[in-house]
């Protein structure tokens, strides 16, 4: 509200949705919504009234005792108000009734437009009902901000509450990725190394994936979001596991990629341990001050230069930057923010148009790959291989934390985890 000035926040939290039928799947609150409440019950509301008497309005559903013996435990408007520190608490059934009420004669409406058609048509029907009494000197916000945008820059900073809840998913990650290597063997199913991956998370209290995980054995590893999870592993393939839990809403994000057969082969190795070099040349670039695209730059260099030394670029390393000819073997950025989402909220450019600065407290991934698929001009050892390595930094105040750091990644490392089976 203080970031607001003046002005009203609506900001609804996610719907529950539909499965097939009458089922839903488990249900998942808005992170926005999450961030600014603590609140994880559906059809709830937060309408924040900045200025000289700020206030912060939920709405959520009744206590209804009869549909807590279906559905379970609900904290209606009272136990809201008790447990989660907001001014007032209703009924989400009075919200149409209160909502015209709050809004009006503030100076601006702070929304997200676009997010959702149905929100969109309910705010839009209270503002029209405002109008309609604008001759009775009913004011309309004159203004329409998104809401997002001054939350983003809150979210881009962690807090220690709330980074101490990443470094606990990034432990549990972690385990969850030294089992899924000590379960690997030739023969088995990709989905049942994501059984070993789901069932860390949750033995640990982590009740969801943070996305949808991918156990990619062999050629599968070069389809970067690849999740049918169903094939065979093979003798002499590599496996990439990208995969992390959700833990109180916030997720980890971990890649890994070792042999199915416990160790690397003198190609696999070439090609891993120059990602895994790309890699340390991405983290020793995270530091207070430097610019977002900095890590990115600085594994692209390794990789470009890498991938000529092993024929699969030719030319010098400022020719096959500036031809783009290493896309073929590593397309995509190396990192992303991380926090409630795993592609988290906030911008990587300035308003300028200029990378964002990091600062202490931002949390991000550093994700550098290399995936080589078959053709006349690649050397035929490194066909179907697909290789990605990837870990979470948290900005300090002299560098950054990795908060991964316990799952193995050194060639050493993995195939000495790899030889003690579950």
């Amino acid at each position: 509200m203080q970031r607001m000035g003046s002005g009203v926040a609506v900001i609804p939290t996610a719907p529950e949705a539909t499965r097939n039928r009458d089922s839903h799947y488990p249900y998942r609150f808005d992170s926005y919504f999450y961030y600014l409440t603590g609140f994880q019950e559906p059809e709830a509301v937060l309408i924040l009234c900045a200025g000289p008497e700020p206030k912060s309005v939920l709405f959520c559903r009744d206590k209804d005792m009869e549909r807590e013996i279906w559905d379970g435990f609900r904290y209606g408007p009272q136990g809201a108000l008790e447990k989660f520190g907001v001014d007032e608490a209703y009924p989400v059934s009075r919200l149409d009734e209160l909502a015209p009420g709050l809004i009006a004669g503030q100076p601006q409406l702070f929304y997200t437009l676009g997010s959702d058609p149905a929100w969109d048509h309910r705010v839009t029907g209270w503002l029209n009902q405002l109008r309609a009494q604008a001759r009775s000197g009913v004011a309309v916000p004159r203004a329409l901000t998104d809401i997002r945008a001054l939350v983003d820059d809150m979210r881009l900073v962690k807090s220690p509450y709330e980074l101490g809840i990443m470094r606990a998913a990034a432990n549990i990650s972690a385990e969850a990725h030294g089992n899924a290597m000590r379960a690997a063997k030739p023969g088995a199913m990709e989905y049942e190394i994501e059984a070993e991956l789901l069932h860390t998370f949750y033995r640990h209290g982590s009740r969801s994936p943070a996305y949808a995980s991918i156990v990619a054995g062999g050629a599968n590893a070069c389809v970067l979001h690849y999740v049918a999870n169903d094939a065979p592993l093979r003798d002499g393939d590599l496996l990439l596991i990208d995969a992390g839990c959700e833990l109180e809403g916030y997720a980890s994000d971990i890649t890994r990629t070792f042999p199915v057969s416990g160790k690397f082969s003198a190609a696999q190795k070439d090609l891993y341990e120059l990602v895994l070099a790309a890699q340390q040349a991405a983290i020793e670039k995270i530091r207070p001050g430097g610019h977002w695209n900095e890590p990115h730059e600085a594994a692209l260099d390794v990789l470009i230069r890498g991938f000529i030394d092993f024929g699969l670029c030719k030319g010098s390393p400022e020719s096959v930057l500036e031809s783009g000819d290493y896309r073929r073997f590593y397309m995509h950025r190396t990192g992303h923010w991380l926090g409630l989402d795993v592609h988290d909220a906030g911008e990587y450019k300035t308003a300028a148009g200029e990378w964002l600065q990091l600062e202490p407290g931002m949390t991000l991934t550093v994700e550098p790959g290399c995936y080589v698929r078959p053709a006349d001009d690649v050397p035929e050892h490194f066909w179907n291989i697909g290789i990605r390595i990837e870990d979470d930094a948290h900005v300090t105040a002299d560098g950054c934390e990795i908060i991964t750091s316990a799952a193995p990644k050194t060639v050493a490392g993995i195939e000495d985890v790899m030889r003690q089976s579950i």
